[in-house]
């Protein structure tokens, strides 16, 4: 999260415009492969998919510091290391969202993606501050060795979990009509098509702002690669805090009002930091912006991740997953390249407030919308129609 960025801002010294390419590469692979994987995946078990996938990612990692000692290290290198990333984050970490609901039963899908974040979270308070210290000890391109030992951890973990998964191949399996069906499924659905329109404008305004805000730490504010790394720890604690409430927020308020205060909060948390000062203070806005954003992706990303998977019969788990990443993030790459546009021709700040007004201002759409404002509880199968039309305004 932090030293793939900070490799290509600090040692590359790379470009408002570049910084939102290297975002752009990494979500490409989404749009090209995200439908076909989706069919894949159906006919798979997901958790070697998941483990493979951890694997591969440390090997990407770790051939960054490789090319650095060699002295080979350029920024499109970095386009092709990002866009390997994304490949696999398309496929393993669509199989990783749909192991959860192998263990945990679909009425605790909200509580279980709370605790999952919090988990998460323990290593966003640390994380971050240990990887300024090592970036400052041995560079960022070196830190991501670290990345992939752990990861390395991970897949040791991964390989222990005992799950039980019957792949059940259709005997008239036909890719380009489970394709199709995927899509249908989502299209005809009144609440996914919702969620997939407001998450993905959210993810607009977010890559809008993403790309451009370690260029903000580092050149307007000053910061070292060590202090940008303390900064981060604020994301950690604004995760670990939605994480603890996000569950009880969920269940008061309802899983639809709750996702779209998350995105009140991440475009609050990006505003005020386009209208900080180059001082002390602007310091503390930065961690306040990352404090926001980690509250408010997880208060979106529980409630998003329950209800598309409490609506979504098994068999089609796979595709639907596959779907809705990839329709929420077709505008990413667009946000990415238009927040690099913004900061390199009209300033870092005007990148930043773009995305936060944007955010605030779907944030007020979807507490208007007729869907999200009205999901209340968490729905159930038994409660979709047949025709898969069910919360039709």
């Amino acid at each position: 999260m932090l030293a793939l960025p900070l490799t290509a801002a600090v040692l590359l010294h790379a470009t408002p415009t570049q910084m939102g390419t290297l975002t752009a590469m990494e979500i490409l692979p989404f749009v090209l492969f995200s439908l076909p994987c989706g069919v894949w995946l159906d006919r798979v078990r997901k958790l070697p998919v998941y483990v493979w996938g951890e694997m591969l990612l440390a090997v990407c990692l770790v051939s960054i510091p490789v090319c650095w000692a060699l002295d080979v290290l350029t920024i499109h290198l970095m386009y092709a290391v990002a866009f390997v990333i994304g490949c696999v984050f398309v496929t393993a970490g669509t199989a990783a969202q749909i192991v959860l609901t192998q263990v945990v039963a679909r009425e605790r899908l909200v509580e279980a993606h709370a605790k999952n974040a919090l988990a998460s979270s323990g290593a966003e308070v640390a994380g971050p501050g240990v990887a300024g210290v090592l970036i400052k000890l041995v560079g960022a391109p070196l830190a991501l060795v670290a990345d992939a030992l752990l990861l390395m951890v991970s897949v040791l973990i991964l390989r222990g979990l005992r799950i039980v998964e019957v792949v059940k191949p259709k005997a008239d399996a036909h890719f380009g009509r489970d394709l199709k069906e995927g899509l249908q499924f989502v299209a005809h659905h009144w609440l996914l098509l919702s969620l997939a329109t407001a998450v993905g404008l959210w993810q607009l305004c977010h890559h809008s702002a993403m790309v451009v805000q370690i260029l903000f730490a580092t050149r307007e504010l000053g910061l070292n690669a060590n202090q940008v790394g303390l900064c981060y720890v604020g994301l950690g604690v604004g995760t670990v805090g939605a994480s603890t409430l996000g569950h009880r927020i969920s269940e008061k308020i309802g899983p639809g009002p709750c996702l779209t205060l998350g995105f009140a909060v991440c475009g609050l948390g990006w505003l005020q930091l386009a209208l900080a000062p180059t001082n002390a203070w602007g310091v503390a806005s930065f961690v306040f912006m990352l404090l926001c954003f980690g509250a408010g992706a997880v208060l979106i990303f529980i409630n998003f991740l329950a209800l598309r998977q409490a609506v979504t019969p098994e068999p089609l788990l796979g595709r639907m997953t596959s779907t809705m990443r990839w329709l929420i993030l077709i505008p990413a790459g667009p946000g990415a390249l238009l927040g690099g546009y913004l900061g390199e021709h009209f300033g870092l700040r005007t990148a930043l407030a773009f995305g936060g007004c944007s955010a605030l201002l779907l944030a007020f759409w979807g507490w208007r919308h007729p869907v999200l404002r009205g999901i209340r509880t968490l729905p159930t199968l038994n409660a979709i129609s047949g025709d898969n039309t069910a919360l039709k305004p």
